[in-house]
């Protein structure tokens, strides 16, 4: 009886493990008679972990009794290296009994070969096993591919999703700060002073991307009070102040951490440290810590930038400020902190000027 390979399994890789010279040539000359092309063998049985490293081979005909390394040992340093894969060890043995069939199963085997060689039962479940094993990789492949398509799809989301929020930022901003660049400023100003806290690079990237809209509750401000090139009245100023929730109204309602972070540094990034700010009038560390980090970057900013209605300070100006407000409208260890990052800060000012401005 012949039997006939799908051209494909002649191309598998194919290893060869047996103490016993003979047992390799009979095996070698088997398979290269079917028109296996890629066929090794050894009788070291501590060569095989390596020869597998090199080219994990579709599969492995494995004697179990060998010098230094058994046929068990062996499975057990294979299965180390396969751990996303399985296997693919066929046992050569002559030993039939339970034990050793169990202990093989057990160790990954997939199926054995009883000495000595009935050359058609050899091939047979050659065929039987490379079948198997080239559907796994087949489905291994594809799921790789999917897995990849799923990333990049999953990464085209989420950049969509930040950049509609940087946008929607910069729309409120363009109401009273044509460039939008303020938002930049201090969104990087606000990730910097995180990561100082000890956040972690996740939770900091969070308050990159959630700070810009900090301010979209402006979108509910009539012009008049919004562009007001005066001081407000009592008023106006109760009219301006509802901007954090507006704000906190439009970005309320979702799972999303970062909407929720959003939502919290809206709401909160005008409070003030002694209780004083505005909506709830919070004091301390009542304050969430992201809208405490977004009133430090958004007032630093806010002051070294030019504006319709004033000049823009100097940085000497606003640290100065910054260190009369500490403990009243700022947590003081963020302002000691802040100080300490201020060359960061200015690297970032300097990256993401005004058009037109001077560092």
């Amino acid at each position: 009886m012949t039997l006939n390979f799908n051209p494909e399994l002649l191309q598998a890789r194919i290893l060869i493990v047996d103490d016993q010279p003979a047992n390799v040539m009979l095996l070698e000359k088997m398979l290269s008679s079917a028109g296996f092309a890629e066929v090794d063998s050894t009788t070291d049985s501590r060569l095989v972990t390596e020869m597998y490293e090199q080219k994990k081979y579709d599969l492995v005909l494995l004697d179990i009794s060998m010098p230094f390394m058994n046929g068990f040992d062996v499975m057990e340093a294979l299965r180390d290296i396969e751990r996303e894969s399985y296997v693919p060890v066929l046992v050569l043995t002559a030993q039939t009994d339970r034990d050793t069939r169990i202990k093989s199963l057990e160790l990954g085997a997939k199926d054995f070969l009883t000495k000595p060689f009935d050359r058609l039962e050899v091939l047979t479940r050659i065929r039987n096993m490379l079948d198997v094993r080239l559907l796994h990789n087949q489905v291994r492949d594809q799921n790789k591919v999917l897995e990849q398509k799923v990333r990049e799809r999953t990464q085209e989301v989420n950049e969509t999703r930040l950049e509609v929020i940087r946008r929607l930022g910069r729309a409120a901003e363009y109401r009273d700060n044509e460039t939008g660049l303020h938002i930049i400023r201090m969104s990087k100003y606000s990730q910097r002073i995180a990561s100082a806290t000890g956040m972690t690079d996740v939770e900091a990237e969070d308050i990159l991307n959630a700070s810009p809209m900090h301010d979209i509750g402006k979108i509910g401000i009539p012009d008049s009070i919004l562009l007001k090139p005066g001081k407000l009245d009592a008023q106006e100023w109760e009219i301006m102040q509802t901007h954090t929730n507006i704000g906190a109204e439009i970005l309320s309602g979702h799972t999303s951490s970062l909407m929720q972070m959003a939502r919290e540094i809206a709401i909160s990034h005008h409070e003030k440290w002694d209780g004083s700010g505005y909506p709830n009038k919070l004091a301390g560390d009542n304050i969430p810590l992201t809208g405490r980090i977004v009133a430090i970057a958004d007032v630093f900013d806010a002051l070294t930038t030019e504006r319709p209605y004033k000049e823009a300070w100097s940085v000497d100006d606003a640290m100065n400020l910054l260190q009369e407000q500490r403990g009243k409208h700022f947590q003081p260890d963020l302002v000691d902190l802040f100080s300490d990052i201020l060359d960061d800060i200015l690297d970032i000012r300097a990256q993401h000027m005004e058009p037109g401005a001077t560092a």
